[in-house]
């Protein structure tokens, strides 16, 4: 079993009950399969799935098909469940950009945001574009997309997947806290910097990447992009604010603390199908979301907000 930091096993305990502790660490232990998502944006959905399905086949890749529909009237992408990701990185169909190796619950975020065609939606914190890509697909690669990624390094490796997946994307090098207030978006995604306390495996190094400074640094982050987010939306525009974070601080304070802030804004439920293999913890009025983490899904939140 994990050891988590005092401070760390502090904060959840005085959140969680012991049942949900257990599943919680039980998660922490598992050992999370790789899931793809077919990319919509390179052919017919059903062309493609017969192509996959021939390459996996062929190179004896055992997989299983997951199609359950999570957000209604929303199409779910088709998601292919592997035991890892070593063999699929080989393939062709993953060279070719055919798919996308993306966490489950990274895939949920983009469907409460639900884009149409010819929106202005904009992804604050996009890198490595796998949300992003998602989006576009979504949207039939014909929204107005804008991707920030402020470090270099990422956003050269956000670009390289947005060309290989056929994005119509446009991206920028920049903070997103530096765009001009006078830019307007009818959508926006705000993946945000975090703790990372849904991620938690056998690989974490507590002492240099999730200490209690780290925590509070990200609270600090956290609220500057939400309240930029709240100045970037046109009237009657929709925020999906998430976080690989299982910590309230992160996520539920956070919401009631910028909902405190800003009287032009109301959070809206985000109506999940409830599937017996998704632990979900309902937050504000059960509204909001906290995805626990097991063999399947990393911990992850959402709130959707509107103005």
């Amino acid at each position: 079993m994990i050891d988590l930091p005092e401070w760390l096993e502090n904060e959840l305990k005085t959140q969680y009950s012991d049942e949900q502790l257990d599943q919680i660490k039980n998660g922490y232990n598992s050992n999370r399969k790789t899931t793809f998502r077919v990319n919509t944006i390179k052919s017919n959905k059903e062309e493609i799935i017969e192509e996959i399905i021939e390459e996996l086949e062929a190179n004896k890749i055992e997989y299983e098909i997951i199609n359950n529909e999570i957000v209604k009237n929303v199409q779910s992408p088709t998601i292919f469940l592997l035991e890892n990701d070593i063999e699929i990185r080989k393939t062709k169909i993953y060279e070719e950009g055919k798919i996308y190796i993306q966490n489950l619950s990274s895939m949920i975020p983009p469907l409460f945001l639900n884009p149409k065609e010819q929106e202005d939606i904009l992804d604050m914190a996009a890198a490595p574009g796998g949300k992003t890509t998602q989006i576009a697909a979504m949207s039939d690669n014909k929204a107005n997309i804008t991707a920030c990624e402020r470090n270099t390094i990422r956003l050269d490796k956000m670009m390289y997947n947005i060309n290989k997946q056929g994005a119509n994307v446009y991206c920028i090098n920049k903070n997103s806290l530096e765009l001009d207030d006078f830019l307007k978006f009818n959508k926006i995604l705000l993946d945000a910097p975090c703790t990372g306390t849904g991620t938690i495996n056998y690989k974490t190094n507590f002492e240099k990447y999730l200490t209690k400074s780290l925590l509070e640094k990200t609270i600090k982050t956290q609220e500057k992009l939400l309240n930029k987010a709240i100045r970037l939306l046109k009237k009657d525009g929709e925020l999906i604010y998430s976080t690989c974070s299982i910590l309230k601080k992160e996520n539920d304070e956070m919401i009631q603390k910028i909902l405190s802030q800003n009287s032009n804004i109301h959070l809206e439920k985000i109506d999940i199908i409830e599937k017996e293999n998704i632990n979900i913890v309902k937050g504000i009025n059960d509204k909001t979301i906290t995805i626990l983490p097991d063999e399947n899904f990393e911990g992850f939140y959402i709130a959707k907000l509107v103005k």
